[in-house]
Parts: C-alpha cells; sequence; structure tokens
C-alpha cells in the first residue's frame, strides 16, 4: 500500500516537468489531541476552478515525505487546483479517526475556497489503496456540514462531485469473496490489524465486525454517491480485484456513474501507472466541468 506515490513518479515522463504556479505549504485543516494536521495548495498557471484533492495515504499511514509534486504537476498543467492532505498515521491514529480527519479536510478546502481560487461545487478526491478506500469513505459520508457550528469550517459540506482512485479496500466483510472476513486475512491482520484497534490480538470478534461494516464504504453507498472511476490490477494479491468489481456492482445497482479501469497482469502498483493516472484526470475533467 505504500507503493503508489513511487509508481506514479513516470508521470514526469509524459508531462512537461512543472505546471505549478505557486505552492502553499503547511495549511492547518485540524487541531487535535496537540497535534496539527497539513495540507499543501499546488496552483496552476492557468486554473480552471476544479480541484482535485489528494489523500495522502499508504496503509493508512501519511507523512509530508510522500507528497508528491510530480502528481501536483500532472494535474496542474490541465487547470486543476491540487491539494495532497496529510492525515494522523496509524497505529497512533485509527481509522475511524482518520476518516474523520480527511472529511474535515474536505470541509476546510471548501470553507477556504475564496483564497485558493477554486469553485467550491468543484472538488474530486483521489488516492491509492488505504487512500482510495478513504476517498470512498468521504464520498460515501458527504454532507451538508452543520449551519449552527461555531466552526465555520465545520459549517462547509464534505461532499465531493467526484472520485476517481486505486486499487481500494471496498468491504471488509467479503474480502477477496462472499463472507471472508478482511480482518481474518493474515496479509491485513498482521500488517494492518492495529490500524483499526489498539490490540488486533484481544479485540473482540463482535467489535471487529461492527469495525467491518462500519468502515466498508460498499455498505455505506447511497444514490448521492458522487460519479467514481476505480483502477484495479488484476492480479493484486493485497487487495484483491473483487474489491473494486464489488464496489462498481453496487454503485451501478444505484445508478450512480462509474466505471472500473482493469490493468491485466498487474499487482499492487505498478511503474507505469501515469498512463492510468491520466485517466482519472480525464473523468475529473468530465464530472467536475459543471
Amino acid at each position: 500500500m505504500k507503493r503508489v506515490a513511487a509508481s506514479l513518479v513516470s508521470l514526469a515522463l509524459l508531462l512537461s516537468l512543472s505546471f505549478a504556479q505557486s505552492r502553499v505549504k503547511d495549511q492547518i485543516y485540524l487541531k487535535q489531541g496537540g497535534a496539527a494536521f497539513t495540507l499543501d495548495v499546488f496552483k496552476p498557471a492557468k486554473p480552471n476552478g476544479m480541484t482535485i484533492v489528494h489523500l495522502v495515504s499508504g496503509g493508512w499511514v501519511s507523512d509530508h515525505s510522500q507528497i508528491n509534486s510530480v502528481l501536483a504537476d500532472g494535474a496542474n498543467s490541465m487547470g486543476f487546483t491540487v491539494v495532497q492532505v496529510v492525515h494522523g498515521a496509524q497505529p497512533r491514529y485509527k481509522v475511524p479517526e482518520v476518516v474523520q480527519q480527511v472529511r474535515r479536510a474536505i470541509r476546510f478546502v471548501r470553507a477556504n475556497a475564496a483564497e485558493y481560487g477554486i469553485d467550491p461545487n468543484r472538488i474530486g478526491v483521489t488516492g491509492g489503496s488505504a487512500g482510495g478506500h478513504l476517498s470512498l469513505m468521504i464520498g460515501a459520508l458527504g454532507d451538508d456540514g452543520n449551519p449552527t457550528a461555531n466552526d465555520p469550517v465545520e459549517k462547509a459540506s464534505s461532499r465531493v462531485q467526484a472520485i476517481g482512485i486505486f486499487f481500494p479496500p471496498t468491504d471488509f466483510t467479503n474480502y477477496g469473496g462472499p463472507g471472508i472476513k478482511g480482518m481474518e486475512v493474515p496479509a491485513l491482520r498482521i500488517g494492518f490489524g492495529n490500524a483499526f484497534v489498539p490490540d488486533i490480538n484481544t479485540a473482540s470478534k463482535e467489535k471487529m465486525e461492527e469495525l467491518s461494516k462500519q468502515l466498508s464504504p460498499a455498505l455505506l453507498f447511497t444514490k448521492s454517491m458522487p460519479p467514481t472511476l476505480l483502477v484495479h490490477g488484476d492480479q493484486d494479491k493485497l487487495v484483491p480485484i473483487q474489491q473494486s468489481q464489488l464496489a462498481i456492482e453496487k454503485l451501478t445497482a444505484l445508478g450512480v456513474p462509474c466505471k472500473l479501469i482493469t490493468v491485466p497482469g498487474k499487482e499492487h502498483g505498478w511503474p507505469e501507472m501515469g498512463v492510468q493516472y491520466l485517466d482519472i484526470l480525464n473523468w475529473f475533467r468530465q464530472y467536475l466541468k459543471g
């Protein structure tokens, strides 16, 4: 789940090297528990008003060193403003907390739309693996904000208008096949179990089942989900392509515009991902055009 950003460096070979007019660093979107969580804004020379929020996340770990200016360059070249969001890293911060953090980031971007020169009604979200999972959670849980909140950020909507992501976990209750519990799959249990609970070895079966349902975006989809593009390698052993196929089935049944790009022979990340990233940018250009 941590190879996504590195794999996308090849995008620099497909696009000119730099289109960012400016970069606004370390914008604090949340202060919590003595920590500050930040995002960087990459502004294009010729903005089109559309914004792509990129969740910097692999294995629900996030760090400023993972901010990828190459991805911003590619999107800036097409006029998109890019916001790269760093969230609290597991195991200190559990996935339920992280979900709330990234939802707050969307509210913050919308509340500061005028400052960043963007259209608050044309925001898309992207990420890979855990970042894709969090993107879907944002889409599924989007709301209009709290009009009575004292905090102006909390008054802003957390909705996004489009999603374009790579190989996301979507249903921890059916992970790789019907009835297979994700947290019982060794690769997930050993590698990421403590991202969900303080101690995976002592967590009750009931608690894990509850979390698996609460954190499975495919179980939370409604007709208000934004248009969604998924990209997945058909040989992915960490996040089975079944996860994207299942999500597409549910979105299709709900009448939500959606598409799955299957990449033959590829596992969980590949060097030429820049090609599919261009597909994602074109998806955003189609569904964020207003």
